[in-house]
């Protein structure tokens, strides 16, 4: 039997956004949540005596700001090297020759394909030969369809490809080195280990393509349980393809449906239920959670008038209902007032509907008395702006001027 564990996108030293000045966020969590994951793959490793380890790309995020990062890289491969497992790795878009520019002798089990042509490493295994296939890249960005000058297999070997690649586009990600479905199963390989999309997909099973995915989340768009595939090969053909958990702090976005709720506290309740059922299914994970709150209901404008509050109370209620493990990264509105207004109400707030789509974001800035309703978080970063939150603070303006100025008709 045969064992191998195939991970990518491991973006050592790779800054989780989203947590940063929040006080009681997960700070320390955070900032070394990437090197824990490796750490637990090395472990894993260890654990379920595999032959050996592929990295299909981006074990650095970047240029390193010092030599620590190289420095505590090396040392985890050297407890790999202890073990007698050897690693594979390619490079990506993010660890391109032409992207770092510092260097450190690795230790002698660990070995980087070719990024000037395509390389095959032959792995001398006593159940089976086997023959890696792959290409680093040698700039960022890398247009070419690499795949297609892989090697034909060799006989005799379990083949493997390893690739960095968008395949013909994912969302959300550049695109390198694309090539089709077809380029791949064409070259003949029993298994390809492909990087750069941070989630996991397994792309076909005849032969295996997977996307390992990234093994730690860096933000509430890269959510859900991260890791690396532990595959098992018998009499020369795939019979095992597992996910394995790695990840130290999850993300994840949450819809909480607020219809026809008239407090804030009422909707704070809500939520709290909402997050309740993540911790059920996350066993002790720590998480950061982004709200977004939807739905008619009266507590509407009370929430937006004062979205900080809401967000202060949800992050002190959720805190201590999960012990320090669940940090709210983020509230977004997505509620809307309960449709009870007049026809002179609802086309004006209509007709402010579309004025403010007409808008951009800087003249809802420079608007001062919305400034004003803005929380705290937005003014100090106005890049982060939610459109679609702004929109919502306006029209929840405007419905309060409306009421007011019917009640005193």
């Amino acid at each position: 039997m045969l064992k191998f564990i195939h991970a990518a996108d491991l973006h050592l030293d790779s800054p989780l956004r989203g947590l940063r000045g929040d006080e009681g966020a997960p700070v320390e969590t955070a900032r070394t949540a990437t090197r824990r994951a490796l750490e637990k793959l090395v472990q894993l490793a260890v654990q379920e005596e595999v032959d050996f380890v592929l990295v299909a790309g981006d074990c650095y995020d970047g240029d390193w700001r010092d030599f620590n990062t190289g420095l505590f890289f090396i040392r985890q491969m050297t407890y790999l090297r202890e073990a007698k497992i050897p690693v594979v790795l390619v490079k990506g878009n993010h660890d391109a020759a032409s992207v770092i520019t510092r260097s450190l002798p690795l230790p002698e089990n660990v070995k980087w394909l070719s990024e000037t042509e395509p390389e095959t490493f032959v792995l001398e295994l006593e159940d089976l030969p086997v023959a890696i296939h792959g290409q680093s890249f040698a700039r960022g960005a890398i247009s070419a369809n690499l795949a297609a000058g892989y090697p034909s297999p060799l006989p005799g070997c379990f083949n493997i490809g390893m690739l960095h690649t968008s395949l013909d586009g994912r969302a959300g990600h550049d695109t390198y080195a694309p090539c089709s479905l077809r380029d791949l199963q064409s070259k003949g390989y029993d298994y390809w280990a492909l990087g750069h999309v941070h989630s996991r997909e397994v792309m076909s099973e005849d032969p295996w393509i997977v996307f390992s995915g990234n093994t730690q989340g860096r933000h509430v768009r890269e959510g859900g349980a991260k890791g690396c595939t532990l595959v098992t090969v018998e009499g020369g053909r795939v019979e095992g393809v597992e996910p394995r958990e790695l990840d130290v702090l999850r993300w994840a976005v949450c819809t909480v449906d607020v219809s026809g709720l008239h407090t804030s506290s009422e909707v704070v309740d809500r939520a709290v239920g909402v997050i309740e059922e993540q911790m059920a299914q996350n066993d002790g994970y720590e998480m950061a959670i982004r709200l977004e709150l939807t739905g008619p209901c009266e507590a509407h404008n009370s929430i937006a008038g004062d979205l900080e509050q809401t967000r202060s109370d949800l992050r002190a209620t959720v805190t201590d209902v999960s012990g320090g493990l669940i940090w709210i990264e983020d509230v977004r509105l997505r509620t809307e007032p309960p449709s009870r207004l007049t026809k002179e109400q609802t086309d004006a707030l209509s007709r402010l509907t579309l004025a403010v789509e007409d808008l951009d974001v800087k003249d809802l800035v420079e608007a001062s008395a919305l400034w004003q309703r803005l929380p705290q978080q937005l003014r100090n970063n106005p890049d982060s702006f939610d459109f679609e939150e702004l929109k919502k603070l306006a029209q929840a303006e405007l419905v309060e001027r409306l009421r007011r100025e019917g009640s005193q008709r």
